[in-house]
């Protein structure tokens, strides 16, 4: 009986042992085993023995919001998922069983982002909370609004094509550092905002530095907008004023027109000056397009001008009065005293051969005919600088031509080659590496 009472009352301390032990295991939850950690009050950096945090960036989500075309900005938003370990974070296993929890975001440390050549960020967390792993092992996740300084060579605008650097980096002092281990999954969300779209998103790593990465965005322009609105109306006004040497010039109905296709095209860039992108270095062509269209629509016009004068007058010199046609009696007042003299005499003679108080009838007849011949030798002048006229409008309208079809071929070959580069990555360029790192300026969360 002693011997069974004996091992009765070691089975029931091995067991009440093992409950106990039991219940030190499961008696904290998750939310308890969370509360441990937070009152660690972890809201430093994990020192290690080199001082240098390794982060690994998982994922990351591009989207481009919005693209300035004057101001060359653009505005982006990126999801970063990260992980990191902290080994203060961790636990064993034999005394929670859990293999992960879940930590308020500002109860622990978490990594800030430095984007190199950002001119505003904003980081906001995507959750308010981070899931931490036995092992230690943080996983969180971030929100970035930026917005980039990106020069664009805008000369063949609007068919662009472009690329824009994002440099998301760590930060780095003198003895400690925050290195990000960026992988290749790198996504594309929303490409196509407003004229603009996103054609990629890529991890370019430099060459020379492995510690400097960015993401490569690739722009391209919708072209079907500009071109309906600027291309296309200003090509149609120059052929209404190549088609206008049709109209006769005589009576002015060519030089109305005209007028009114230059003010038409003033009034149209006008309008559209707050609409042209500026370009910065690269000045687009589109500006110059404009400038030798609004130069042939003037010339244009003062030629008509002048072949009017001159199919007029007979003369293109200005303040000069008509010649006055001797049969006129009545607009007989700026030519010479012999001119004036000549006429009133022939005038008298032919009214006296009216009336019948002529004295030579053989004069009064050559007379007659003298004043028949003049008119005919006016009116021969002036069909002869009719016909002069009229060709020379035709060789302004070959002239014109030909400069227009020229253009057209210069155009062409201007836009296929590469005249205008832009360097987007000079922001790297203008200090050492050293001084670069040591003076980091990072965004905060807060």
């Amino acid at each position: 009986m002693g011997l069974k009472h004996a091992i009765s009352t070691l089975i029931l301390l091995m067991a009440s042992l093992t409950v106990v032990a039991s219940g030190n295991v499961t008696d904290c939850d998750q939310r308890c085993l969370a509360n441990i950690l937070v009152k660690k009050e972890l809201l430093s950096a994990p020192q290690g023995d080199n001082c240098t945090i390794i982060v690994n960036i998982t994922s990351i989500q591009y989207e481009t919001l919005s693209f300035d075309t004057k101001e060359m900005h653009m505005n982006s938003r990126i999801k970063i998922n990260m992980q990191w370990k902290d080994s203060d974070l961790g636990w064993l296993h034999d005394k929670y069983r859990f293999p992960t929890v879940v930590l308020p975001v500002d109860k622990i440390w978490t990594p800030k982002i430095v984007l190199d050549n950002a001119l505003d960020t904003t980081m906001e967390p995507y959750t308010n909370d981070v899931q931490v792993r036995r092992d230690g092992v943080v996983e969180h996740a971030i929100i970035l609004f930026t917005a980039v300084s990106c020069e664009i060579n805008l000369f063949n605008y609007p068919y662009v094509f472009g690329e824009c650097p994002v440099a998301i980096n760590g930060w780095s002092q003198r003895f400690c550092s925050l290195k990000l281990d960026i992988a290749d999954n790198v996504s594309l969300v929303g490409g196509s905002r407003g004229e603009w779209q996103t054609l990629s998103v890529t991890k370019i790593v430099d060459k020379l530095q492995a510690d400097r990465s960015y993401l490569l965005v690739t722009l391209s322009i919708n072209p079907f907008g500009a071109f309906v609105t600027l291309i296309l109306p200003s090509a149609l006004i120059m052929c209404a004023d190549l088609v206008s040497f049709a109209l006769p010039f005589e009576g002015g109905e060519r030089n109305s027109f005209k007028v009114t296709l230059v003010l038409s095209f003033t009034m149209f860039l006008l309008i559209l000056n707050d609409h042209l992108p500026h370009g910065g270095n690269c000045s687009p062509l589109l500006h110059y397009h404009f400038s030798f269209c609004l130069v042939c629509l003037v010339l244009s016009m003062l030629i008509s001008i002048v072949l009017t004068r001159l199919s007029v007058d007979g003369s293109i010199i200005p303040c000069r009065r008509k010649k006055i046609h001797p049969s006129n009696d009545t607009e007989t007042h700026g030519g010479g005293k012999d001119t004036e003299s000549g006429q009133r005499n022939d005038n008298i003679d032919v009214i006296e051969v009216k009336s019948g108080g002529l004295t030579s009838e053989l004069a009064s007849l050559q007379k007659i005919v003298k004043f028949l011949e003049k008119m005919d030798k006016d009116d021969n002048d002036t069909d002869s600088t009719a016909a002069f006229s009229y060709r020379v409008d035709k060789c302004c309208f070959l002239f014109f031509l030909t400069i227009y079809i020229l253009y057209i071929i210069i155009l062409i070959c201007i836009t296929r080659t590469d005249i205008c580069k832009v360097n987007n990555l000079d922001f790297w360029d203008q200090s050492s590496s050293e001084d670069y790192s040591y003076d980091y300026l990072y965004y905060s969360s807060e």
